[in-house]
């Protein structure tokens, strides 16, 4: 028996890797195998006990002095952050370490927007489907298919496809990076450094597990944060079903339904103020997800790395709830009233706080700009609830901050005034000289000339008497 279900499965695995079109395999996989009753038994505890021991670790902004006391989770690593300000609102060791899976294609997708239009033809060579493996998401590409940009970017989202992830990096690097995989890979990552990702590193465009390739919850809510601002990746990301259309290879559609269950009305993990998102799944990573949600007029990103299954879900709305119940935004331009801040750069500037608290209770510092894009006086603001940082804003410094900063001193930024007026001076006594001159001269030249024409004269006088 137990060979049996062995072959069939291998069959069955055989099956569903050459079907052409419509079959789209789970992100997550359910298992192949049977395991023996006390195998499973076993893991099932190990989970168990893994998910408790969890769920007991602290949150890290649980501790900071009057902040709201935020949920207990079974993640590993927990965050929420404010899109815009970069307010961090709730953490969870959302600076360690992880594998991200999946959500990997969130940065893969918005480096291809960086370049790509949709538009774009996304040739399939070998390379882009020889390392699939059966049990890999992806959506049944052949080597020599041709779809465009377009439907790619929605197989990498919706469906996950591993295949697709490869070949969109593979083309963009050869149509605008002047090499393939490798050159897409680097401008990979460095964009993640460019956002601030500063303990993260990317292998490859899928997620597909390498232990050289990893991020942490903060880097992914940077990264997610940066995402959302693109208008293309928010249509595609909260998209609930795509059907690609026939290709050069395969006659019928292919359809791509949002993995994402928070997304799907009437799904029991529905939330309602859930806009996109992105889902991960290896056996090393185990469930990892980022959902960005909107309330009134804050704009927030979760994540949350390492947990099992729906648990993802039952967080990310535990840390959502929290977030959207327990805090608030305070326009920037509405209290700044210190005098150090001349202009903001968006007029909408502001930072996230618990609800009540006064911005007098903020601190804030101020660090310059620099760079050949950098204006004068321009700083990025940040400000501080008991420490802990609540947003951050570019701005131009007035010129008694940028003195207090830079420790210039008044008197040399008006020194080239003082200048000009010892060159006027200067000019007024070289005038005064000349005059001096001319009156003190011009007589005497007179008498000399005077002179000079008598004693011609008396010459040429006595020059005629002696003829």
């Amino acid at each position: 028996m137990k060979i049996k279900k062995v072959l069939a499965g291998m069959l069955a695995g055989i099956l569903l890797f050459l079907t052409p079109g419509g079959a789209v395999y789970a992100e997550e996989p359910a298992g192949a195998q049977q395991q023996e009753p006390a195998e499973a038994v076993s893991a099932e505890e190990q989970e168990k006990q893994e998910k408790e021991a969890s769920y007991a670790e602290k949150i890290e902004t649980n501790a900071i002095s009057n902040w709201p006391q935020g949920p207990a989770i079974y993640a590993a690593s927990g965050i929420v952050m404010d899109m815009n300000s970069g307010a961090v609102l709730y953490a969870k060791k959302a600076e360690e370490r992880r594998y991200p899976a999946s959500i990997t294609k969130i940065l893969s997708v918005l480096t291809a927007l960086q370049y790509a239009k949709m538009t774009d033809t996304v040739a399939f060579s070998e390379d882009s489907i020889s390392f699939l493996q059966w049990d890999d998401a992806q959506i049944g590409m052949k080597p020599g298919e041709e779809i465009s940009m377009e439907s790619a970017l929605y197989g990498m989202l919706l469906a996950s496809a591993n295949e697709v992830s490869y070949a969109v990096a593979e083309n963009v690097g050869r149509q605008y990076l002047q090499g393939g995989y490798a050159e897409f890979m680097e401008e990979m990552n460095r964009i993640s450094q460019e956002l601030g990702c500063t303990n993260s590193y990317w292998v490859n465009a899928n997620g597909l597990h390498d232990d050289d390739h990893y991020t942490t919850a903060h880097d992914m809510a940077r990264i997610a944060a940066a995402a959302y601002q693109n208008a293309e990746f928010r249509r595609l990301e909260s998209t609930l079903e795509y059907r690609v259309p026939p290709t050069n290879l395969t006659a019928e559609e292919r359809v791509l339904d949002q993995n994402h269950k928070m997304l799907w009305p009437e799904n029991y993990y529905y939330y309602a103020n859930a806009k996109a998102g992105k889902t991960g799944y290896t056996d090393q990573s185990k469930t990892t997800l980022v959902t960005m949600a909107e309330e009134n007029d804050m704009q927030l990103a979760a994540v949350v790395l390492h947990t099992y299954g729906v648990d993802a879900y039952t967080d990310t709305r535990a840390m959502y709830e929290y977030a959207f119940a327990n805090f608030e935004r305070l326009n920037l331009k509405e209290w700044e009233v210190s005098g150090d801040i001349e202009a903001f750069e968006k007029e909408d500037a502001y930072v996230v706080v618990p609800k009540g608290t006064e911005f007098s209770e903020l601190e804030s510092e101020w660090t310059l700009e620099n760079g050949s894009n950098a204006k004068e006086r321009q700083a990025t603001a940040t400000y501080f609830y008991q420490g802990h940082p609540v947003g951050s804003a570019r701005a131009i410094l007035s010129e008694e901050a940028y003195s207090e900063l830079t420790g210039t001193k008044k008197e040399e930024k008006i020194e080239p005034v003082k200048q000009e007026k010892t060159e006027t001076k200067e000019k007024d006594t070289s005038k005064l000289a000349v005059v001096i001159a001319l009156v003190i001269f011009l007589p005497l030249g007179y008498v000399l000339l005077v002179l000079v024409l008598y004693k011609l004269n008396m010459w040429w006088r006595n020059r005629k008497k002696k003829e």
